[in-house]
């Protein structure tokens, strides 16, 4: 199936490992150029060499904090300034499972203010800075990736999650008239660079009965960012191959 992405320019923040390079990788495969963004410089440069000899596209590494405005800002202006336009924008970069997970008495309300401030309002800052080079050209794609915790009980960091599935629905609703849709995808347990035996183990609980890979995930968001999704938005998608044993309607 011919995804209609070839030329298409995508930013995919955390996209130096983990889901986030994962997703690079297969939005470059379906001929996307791509931004990847993270703090890491040492660790971002390494990864877009990788996925440009993988993929033979331009993969542009771009340092940025998107708990910054000025720099995520400055993402997308040196974005637009390498590869020439935005049209995908993939919102990856967080904390895994997130910073406070213990109990409520442990639970640091200073720590729970910076998940939020790089989840949900990182993901915000991205989307307003992204969303009017879209908008000018009539397209776009946003996917937030969220995580299961959204739609079930655990550490106090998943209140992030659910916040996202908000996020997502309002945005999708205020950009879908200029062509934009907003999705969202909830990995759960999946296999990356740091997977260790206890993840592979536990990941065979789900209802496929094994760990989904990182490239899996990057599958659905490839689709979801193509053209053939066009009708699809305001949506959240578990991703976790079947982890949760009920069905959401």
């Amino acid at each position: 199936m011919d995804l209609g992405l070839a030329g298409k320019v995508a930013i995919v923040t955390g996209g130096s490992k983990g889901i986030g390079k994962a997703i690079a990788q297969e939005l470059a495969g379906e001929g996307v150029d791509v931004a990847i963004c993270a703090r890491d410089r040492r660790v971002l440069e390494e990864a877009a060499k990788t996925l440009t000899a993988a993929t033979r596209r331009r993969i542009v590494p771009i340092v940025c904090d998107t708990t910054s405005t000025k720099s995520v800002q400055d993402l997308v202006e040196a974005t637009v300034a390498q590869l020439g336009r935005v049209d995908i924008l993939v919102n990856n970069a967080s904390t895994p499972g997130g910073v406070v997970t213990g109990p409520l008495a442990q639970a640091d309300d200073e720590l729970l203010l910076e998940d939020i401030n790089t989840k949900v309002v990182g993901y915000m800052r991205c989307a307003k800075a992204a969303a009017p080079h879209m908008q000018r050209n009539g397209w776009g794609r946003i996917v937030n990736i969220g995580g299961l915790s959204g739609r079930r009980a655990g550490n106090i960091s998943g209140l992030r999650n659910a916040a996202i599935v908000h996020l997502t629905k309002t945005l999708a609703d205020q950009l879908g008239a200029s062509g934009i849709t907003v999705n969202l995808v909830h990995p759960g347990l999946t296999r990356t660079e740091r997977t260790d035996a206890e993840a592979e183990r536990r990941g065979s609980s789900n209802a496929i009965r094994r760990i989904v890979d990182a490239k899996e995930i990057a599958q659905v968001v490839t689709f979801l960012a193509s053209t053939k999704a066009a009708n699809i938005t305001g949506v959240a998608i578990d991703a976790s191959g079947g982890s949760i044993p009920v069905m959401f309607q």
